[in-house]
């Protein structure tokens, strides 16, 4: 570089101008002897240098003429100037001064002139034809991209002796070539769906992005957010994992695409007792989770614009569902005023041409709210008057509480056609085994069309868990450990009634008390907070508090005034989180 004149600097825009990535850390790493250029940039280098690309690579192959083809005369004449590149190329001494005042990259024939120096091209036309010295008749016309980037191979390639076939020399060149397309061309890159633009699911969104951050920088954060009961403590009946471990030998092969037989038949007459009508064996599917079933329907059923009532606040899966299938979702409101029962009223004007099913989700999550029969009936009838499916999310049926009685909407409709799910995940607290359910009730003789769409889509997926499927006969029958939960003096009925008192106690907060499940739904005084962003407020007080919950909006709720706190743990860490959140918003103003 010295007896060039250049610096780093030179060769860093001089590679800008003829459009070759290369920055200074790259020269040094070159230098340096740490990495190895690139073909393209292993070419341009040589070409600003004016030596050879073999020569920089260390080679002492000699050309035609019977001089040292991969030194250049001017290092002949410098001697052992340390501050050029070294005799053997990249990696044995640093690059050197001045400034270079011409920076296009000439496109050069192979051969050399006696001094060992490159000649100039003899046409500076968009094509240049490159030979082999020792094969005069062997030439390939390169594009003007390629002219840039001629890789060493070829160099190498001149440097053979006279006695290599004009063969030998067409492969070198052309399998140069193709490795030059493959290198010079931008990588494809991959991009999402566009059929998740509208699909949401804060449960897992950015602020639980961002608690695990925190934690995996050692800061501990209290999980909120998520209805997970096996990290607090709530531990599988010991009937249910001594079944699985006894059935596991027995179950390591596909089952049967709906189900093992005795899951279905112990689900068939579960659905039986709550007076679901029309259900055979063959109605009951078992999935992985109850997750799995509802996005199964929806992509069965759904055509680009069909719309689907679902409630708001939701669980925020069924919307995403809608969307992901092609459909639209249109969420009618629940009542807060009315203990988060559904607004008939607003259902009845949301309903159009293309509305083709109702989202019932009873229990509700994330309010707790239970449905008594006389909004059922309603739904109903609703349903009734315009012809439309029923889908009903009754995965929290069994941790009802205050004495009160789920009741199954499909028992209210024998003349629709329903589908309800459910499940083991919440009930026998066994969120990890996935294990859920669906049962198809009532008249299937309208939906036979679609009831073949969820068997197709049910084979593609082959089966569900079939170790979990082995313990539902098991979980279902005999004593149910989940009833000593949801009575006074039960972990789940006490840490409901703890929660509801402590939130209503703070200042700029209220809350309706849960029927059921193991979540509440506070709201935020807004104007109080100055709260116009509810992610923000979650951002702020797990950042603050190191406390996680999930935002409203996270369920659909379009204004920014509540969120979801799961009430899971023992009270005495319910009461450390609710101080920490008294202290909050004790001097919080977004």
């Amino acid at each position: 570089m010295n007896r060039r004149h250049l610096k780093q600097i030179d060769i860093v825009r001089a590679a800008q101008n003829a459009g070759v990535k290369l920055g200074k850390s790259h020269v040094s790493q070159y230098v340096s002897g740490k990495t190895v250029p690139r073909s393209e940039t292993l070419n341009f280098l040589a070409e600003v240098l004016d030596v050879d690309p073999a020569w920089l690579l260390g080679s002492d192959g000699r050309t035609d003429h019977g001089h040292a083809g991969a030194e250049p005369s001017a290092r002949a004449e410098a001697g052992d100037d340390a501050s050029g590149i070294g005799s053997a190329g990249f990696g044995v001494t640093g690059f050197g001064s001045t400034a270079l005042e011409e920076s296009t990259v000439r496109v050069v024939s192979g051969q050399r002139s006696s001094s060992g120096r490159r000649e100039p091209a003899s046409a500076p036309s968009m094509s240049s034809t490159v030979s082999s010295p020792s094969v005069p008749s062997t030439s390939l016309t390169l594009s003007a991209r390629e002219q840039t980037a001629v890789p060493v191979e070829m160099a190498r390639a001149a440097a053979e002796p006279a006695s290599a076939t004009n063969m030998q020399a067409s492969s070198v060149v052309m399998s140069a070539t193709s490795a030059m397309k493959s290198e010079g061309a931008p990588m494809r890159r991959f991009h999402k769906s566009t059929k998740l633009d509208n699909v949401l699911y804060d449960v897992r969104g950015p602020v639980v992005d961002e608690a695990a951050r925190m934690e995996e920088a050692g800061m501990h954060v209290l999980k909120l957010n998520i209805g997970n009961p096996a990290p607090f403590g709530f531990r599988t009946p010991d009937e249910v994992v001594y079944d699985m471990s006894r059935q596991l030998t027995d179950t390591e092969g596909y089952s049967a695409s709906k189900g093992l037989f005795s899951a279905r038949k112990a689900i068939m007459q579960y659905a039986q007792l709550k007076n679901i009508p029309n259900v055979g064996i063959e109605d009951v599917y078992t999935g992985n989770g109850v997750s799995e079933l509802i996005n199964l329907c929806m992509s069965a059923l759904l055509d680009n614009g069909d719309e689907v009532l679902i409630p708001s606040p939701d669980y925020p899966l069924w919307t995403a569902c809608v969307n992901l299938a092609g459909g639209t979702a249109v969420h009618y409101v629940c009542d807060e005023q009315s203990e988060w029962y559904p607004d008939i009223d607003d259902m009845r004007a949301k309903i159009t041409d293309r509305t083709v099913a109702i989202v019932l989700i009873n229990p509700n999550n994330p309010t707790g709210a239970l449905y008594p029969p006389e909004v059922l009936q309603q739904i109903v009838d609703l349903a009734r008057e315009h012809h439309l499916m029923i889908f009903s999310d009754e995965i929290y049926d069994r941790l009802v509480m205050d004495g009160l009685k789920h009741v199954s909407i499909a028992s209210l409709a024998p003349d629709l056609f329903c589908v309800t799910f459910s499940g083991l995940s919440k009930s026998h607290m066994i969120a990890g085994y996935r294990i859920g359910w669906m049962v198809l009730s009532g008249n299937k003789s309208i939906a036979k069309d679609y009831i073949e769409g969820i068997n197709m889509l049910t084979n593609m997926r082959i089966c569900s868990n079939v170790p979990a499927q082995s313990i539902v006969q098991t979980a279902l029958g005999g004593h149910q450990s989940v009833n000593d939960y949801i009575v006074p003096g039960g972990r789940i009925y006490e840490q409901r009634d703890y929660i509801y008192n402590a939130l209503n106690a703070i200042d700029g907060v209220t809350a309706v008390k849960p029927k059921a499940a193991f979540y509440i739904f506070p709201k935020l005084d807004v104007e109080k907070f100055n709260i116009t962003d509810d992610e923000q407020f979650a951002l702020d007080l797990l950042h603050d508090k190191r406390i996680l919950i999930t935002r409203g909006g996270g369920f659909n709720w379009h204004e920014p005034d509540h969120f979801r706190i799961v009430y899971l743990p023992r009270i005495e860490v319910l009461k450390d989180a609710v101080g920490k959140l008294a202290d909050f918003l004790s001097t919080y103003r977004q």
